[in-house]
């Protein structure tokens, strides 16, 4: 990287990684369907006097061609969130096309191939204020996963926890050999592949798996 790449930030939210690059002197466009996100983004950057620009939009409407250095879907950067595995697809054309020859792009998502060693199961964090249970259901054929939560706040009397599993939002979830074939017929190649935000290689016994690929 050597500091004057664009950078295109899909799924961005409220801006939390286009800032941080905006600050270290990037250019950044950020993606993102929710308003309110996008407009928290675009104070932000015009308080800090920072070169990103927010777009609202489904970024499976946006039309970036060989525009952008790098390109980012971060916490899964709303990769398998769609209606099904058509639309969820779209994303990957869309990465592909914005990206220049050469170009990068990186992703963090979870990982089918740990979903099918160790889910379904139930776990817990234990936070500042209050402690959640999530329950993580999931379906090997159609490759879903499904996510419940229940927080129990400190000092008030626990009930027993009742998770809605039936109305959790699904997510598609890839392996990390699924995503070097579908990144192989949008021109791309899958270069590395992390766990949990480190340096080490994935692998099926971590939740988090973290891909970087290039246009060719």
């Amino acid at each position: 990287m050597t500091g004057k790449e664009r950078i295109l930030d899909l799924a961005c939210g409220y801006g939390r990684h286009s800032l941080v690059f905006a600050r270290k002197g990037f250019s950044v466009t950020g993606v993102d369907i929710t308003k309110a996100y996008i407009e928290d983004a675009k104070k932000t950057a015009q308080e800090q006097s920072l070169d990103a620009t927010f777009t609202l939009a489904d970024i499976r409407d946006i039309t970036f061609e060989n525009e952008f250095d790098v390109v980012l879907n971060l916490d899964d950067g709303a990769i398998g969130y769609l209606e099904d595995d058509e639309e969820n697809l779209k994303i990957f054309d869309v990465i592909a096309k914005a990206l220049k020859a050469g170009g990068k792009h990186f992703m963090s998502i979870n990982n089918a191939d740990y979903a099918d060693r160790y889910f379904p199961t139930t776990n817990c964090e234990i936070g500042t204020k209050m402690l959640t249970i999530w329950q993580y259901g999931w379906d090997a054929k159609t490759r879903l996963m499904t996510l419940g939560a229940y927080n129990i706040h400190y000092g008030e009397i626990a009930l027993k926890p009742q998770i809605d599993m039936d109305n959790a939002n699904p997510m598609r979830l890839y392996s990390l050999a699924e995503l070097k074939l579908i990144f192989q017929k949008c021109g791309m190649k899958t270069i590395t592949s992390y766990s949990n935000y480190t340096e080490n290689e994935s692998t099926n016994k971590e939740l988090v798996l973290n891909v970087y690929s290039i246009k060719q």
